[in-house]
């Protein structure tokens, strides 16, 4: 077979196959192509002295790679000239399809089961109160419409799982270097005490630890609040990598988290020095603690040492106080006593390298001796490069919170390394599994990857309470919806644990576009793009060649307009390289994270650099907007990118759970509002490109529209509840066919949530949970969601939220879980409150009714009763949740909801006038006992 170009070295000359190809773009679909050698390639190599050779044959590119590589004649090899294993990098596994083909099934069943259900509600109408009549059909096709957005695109669930035995054997080398392509790694923190200062260090220790190329991993935090404190504590975890990174490379330790690693109660060995395990941990262990120590004592350390400056330069009174460094210089930041241009919101931009660039040779540690106990003599001693990053802010500048600094450390981090791919994790999330960014990789290099923009990891979290009485892991959501949306386009973006292909977040398009995906391919005819339209991009290597070389800043390769990128010539040429991975592996020698450079980095994070630029609008992650990593994935879905999911065991990532009720519905508020605001915006999936999927479409649309389901489920849980009181019942008639209809909608309901719950691995209880949760969430934070983007919408007021607290304030020696019953009181909780009153009041009449004979056939009223009990039931979390006290709760939310029963029946009986004085002589009331036999039995579908 034909060579072709691999990472920017030499392959053998065929001229007439070189002119051929020339005039043809190359197979590889890429549009800054390494394989035919681009404008963009070759002034990359100009600049880099790259030794690219003009001439060769344009032969197939192996699909499986990131790079091509060089086919020779005794079979397939890579560029050392080894043996390539022709397996896949990850294989796609279906749904079984005793599982897969009933669950479909039900589906469409349950659907026209609904639909008659609904015909038989409108032909039967309830005249003695229309407008119970009105909104309760109205409330029947919002659940039905918001069930099948739910449901559709979740027709088709896979399973991806990633081969990294193939992976190893494709990319590393026996020497120990890999192949791999660089990866950036942003951590990103706004506040050190709410977001606590040691939860980042041990985010950053176990990136460092991670079992990925050293010179390829590049760690970046960024601290949006400036403060010093973020500064050292990374600056002292720096330090301690230096013990910590060698030792679980020794040992294999998992997971290398060392806060979480010692909390466990057991140590399964995997490393290959198991005599001296024991004592190399009790050394690390002792470092650790006394790393902590120094940690905690930070923010002490820091203001005895401004006392101690301040009081040695002659501080006067009235005078700003500066904060002061270990080195004995000023802070450019925030100070510990805020002063103009130097408190939070108006500081100078900082980036400074910890740790620089690691050597490409492996280079083992020190051996055991009487200062180093600990003999790293036969591992890799390398960390990789750690930068740390405060972009500058200035009142009167919209600084967009997350998303501007995830902007910001893109362009910094074009500068400093430039990796072709970027993960995204919050400060609280640490590396659980070693493995986890080799998985990612494998869906970003395999087979027809280059069409995939990113990776999305479930989100896990530790600190949750057994029974996950919040439903904090969300694994309905993550491995029901998002697995399914997986066979589809992809999932969607939910803002950690991300891997992003760098070139998606610039604005480049897709080289080929296949909306059908593997369930229905045959859409890709109708919606595809026939080929990339930009000629500046099919340049091949003899003409790129025989050209000049662009001058600086004048590029002719970019998707958008130079201007849109900013203004700065050094961060534009950064762009080729991240274009195709394959210049990346001899580019990044030639990064040097020198001054100028660093001065560089600052000023592409100036709060003033993307005033007139496509930063937020058509470029990197999208502003104004709460949920901007909803809006960054979709963006990239409709110009025809694909994403992919990824879900490891050991998991991927674990992060920190909200630590009670109250932060619980704020995050939960701020998801559903920036939905919401989707749903009012240009955004709006509604109205997105034709490279969208159908499918795709209609996932995005439930999740732009779910928080609406607020307005008619306080409806239905109150109304029923008060109908005991009124005697006006939704359906006056019930029939034989009402009975069947509604027992099919609710039969299909359960067996399809059954077969949910089998096909997406997650079990019974984890669903009925997220059920509760659901309708908790749905009366307090939907609601307040929809009332807040309304207002915004008629009133242009903005919605400000503040950052979700997770830092503990309980005694976590005594109840670990002490913190999720701390009562932090909320208006958001009035509504359920509300909710649960009114259901054991509506009880406790039709109770007393008929105790008082007032209504005769009790069996009718049964019905309603159990519907009330069922909403208490669905709210009992809740309820425990805002009583407090872990392991006492249940008995005193029973005994409340029993005292407040009785005293309402008692009540009712004795009260002159609350009830007829004809008692049971009173027929009419009987036969509204009879009307409201479907109270009992109504559901939503």
């Amino acid at each position: 077979m034909a060579p072709a170009v691999a990472g920017g070295g030499r392959v053998r000359s065929n001229e007439p196959a070189a002119a051929a190809a020339s005039d043809k773009p190359c197979v590889c679909g890429f549009q800054v192509c390494a394989c035919t050698g681009s404008a963009a390639v070759a002034s990359a190599a100009s600049s880099l002295d790259m030794d690219i050779v003009a001439m060769g044959q344009i032969g197939a590119v192996n699909d499986e790679s990131w790079v091509g590589v060089e086919l020779g004649e005794d079979g397939e090899t890579d560029e050392s000239g080894a043996a390539v294993d022709d397996r896949p990098v990850f294989r796609t596994e279906k749904i079984k399809g005793v599982l897969l083909h009933p669950y479909r099934v039900l589906i469409f069943v349950r659907l026209i089961a609904f639909t008659l259900f609904v015909i038989w509600r409108i032909s039967h109408k309830n005249p003695d109160a229309m407008w119970l009549w009105v909104t309760s059909i109205c409330g029947e096709f919002w659940f039905g419409f918001s069930w099948l957005l739910d449901q559709l695109p979740k027709l088709n669930p896979i399973n991806r799982v990633p081969d990294l035995a193939v992976l190893r054997q494709r990319f590393d080398r026996p020497d120990g270097t890999s192949t791999l392509p660089g990866l950036d790694i942003f951590v990103t923190t706004a506040d050190p005490i709410k977001e606590p200062i040691l939860s980042t260090a041990n985010s950053v220790l176990s990136i460092l630890a991670a079992d990925y190329p050293v010179d390829r991993n590049t760690c970046y935090v960024s601290d949006d609040s400036g403060m010093l404190l973020t500064y050292e504590a990374l600056a002292e975890s720096s330090k301690f990598a230096t013990l910590w990174v060698p030792f679980c490379r020794k040992h294999g330790i998992e997971p290398r988290g060392p806060e979480s690693y010692f909390e466990l109660k057991s140590h399964p060995y995997m490393g290959r020095a198991q005599d001296e395990f024991v004592n190399d941990r009790r050394r690390v262990r002792k470092e650790y603690d006394e790393f902590k120590a120094r940690i905690n004592s930070l923010e002490h350390d820091i203001k005895q040492r401004n006392d101690g400056y301040n009081a040695a330069n002659a501080h006067r009174e009235g005078e700003p106080r500066p904060t002061w460094m270990a080195d004995g210089t000023q802070w450019e930041g925030t100070w510990v006593d805020a002063s103009e241009n130097h408190r939070r919101g108006d500081h100078a931009g900082i980036v400074r390298v910890l740790l620089n660039h690691p050597s490409h040779r492996r280079q083992t540690g020190p051996p055991a001796s009487a200062d180093n106990p600990l003999d790293f003599s036969g591992v890799d001693a390398r960390l990789p490069m750690l930068v740390y990053v405060s972009r500058e802010k200035r009142p009167g500048h919209d600084h967009q919170k997350k998303a501007g600094a995830m902007n910001a450390l893109t362009r910094a981090s074009a500068l400093l390394s430039n990796s072709p791919f970027i993960l995204n994790l919050d400060c609280d999330h640490y590396i659980n599994n070693s493995q986890a960014l080799r998985a990612g990789i494998c869906f970003m290099v395999g087979r027809d990857s280059d069409t995939v923009a990113f990776v999305q990891f479930p989100q896990r979290f530790e600190g949750v309470d057994p029974t996950d009485l919040y439903a904090n892991h969300n694994r309905i959501f993550f491995d029901g919806t998002l697995r399914a949306l997986d066979g589809m386009q992809g999932p969607i973006y939910v803002g950690t644990g991300c891997l992003f292909r760098r070139i998606t977040v610039y604005g480049f398009d897709p080289p080929r576009i296949n909306v059908g995906g593997p369930c229905f391919p045959r859409l890709a005819g109708l919606f595809a793009k026939t080929k990339y339209e930009k000629p500046s991009l099919e340049m091949t290597m003899a003409k790129a060649k025989a050209a000049p070389v662009p001058a600086k800043g004048k590029h002719g390769f970019l998707p958008l307009p130079k201007k849109t990128y900013g203004k700065s010539d050094a961060f534009v040429d950064s762009i080729p390289r991240a274009s195709h991975p394959s210049p990346y592996a001899a580019a990044a020698e030639g990064i040097v994270a020198d001054e100028a450079t660093i001065v560089e980095a600052v000023n592409v994070t100036a709060a003033a650099f993307e005033k007139k630029t496509g930063w937020g609008k058509e470029i990197g992650w999208v502003y104004d907007t709460v949920t901007e990593d909803v809006v960054t994935g979709y963006r990239m879905h409709i110009k025809g990118w694909r994403s992919r999911y990824c879900s490891i065991y050991p998991h991927a990532f674990i992060g920190t759970a909200p630590i009670n009720l109250t932060e619980r519905l704020f995050q939960v508020l701020r998801w559903s509002t920036g939905s919401l605001e989707i749903f009012f915006s240009k955004n709006n999936p509604l109205f997105g490109s034709t490279y969208l999927h159908p499918l795709q479409r209609v996932a995005y649309i439930n999740i732009t529209t779910y928080p609406f389901t607020a307005i008619f489920l306080i409806f239905y849980t109150t109304v029923p509840a008060l109908s005991f009181v009124t005697g006006h019942f939704i359906v006056q008639r019930p029939t034989t066919m009402f009975y069947v209809y509604l027992g099919i909608v609710l039969s299909t309901l359960l067996v399809i949530a059954v077969l949910e719950v089998k096909w997406a691995g997650v079990t019974v209880f984890e669903w009925f949970r997220n059920g509760q949760f659901w309708m908790t969430a749905s009366c307090s934070a939907y609601l307040a969601a929809v009332c807040q983007v309304l207002t915004k919408v008629i009133f242009r007021r903005d919605i400000s939220f503040k950052l979700t607290s997770k830092l503990p304030s309980g005694d976590e020696k005594k109840d670990p879980y002490a913190d999720l019953y701390v009562v932090r009181w909320t208006p958001l909780m009035i509504t359920p409150i509300i909710i649960i009153f009114v259901n054991i009041i509506g009880s406790a009449v039709a109770f007393a009714k008929v105790l008082d004979g007032e209504w005769t056939h009790w069996l009718k009223v049964a019905g309603g009763v159990f519907f009330n009990f069922w909403v208490l039931f669905h709210l009992y979390p809740f309820a425990k949740g805002i009583l407090g006290k872990h392991g006492k709760t249940p008995v005193v939310v029973l005994v409340w909801w029993a005292f407040t029963f009785v005293i309402t029946a008692v009540l009712y009986i004795n009260i002159p006038h609350m009830h007829s004085s004809g008692g049971k002589h009173t027929t009419v009331h009987g036969h509204h006992g009879k009307k409201f036999v479907d109270a009992g039995y109504y559901n939503w579908p």
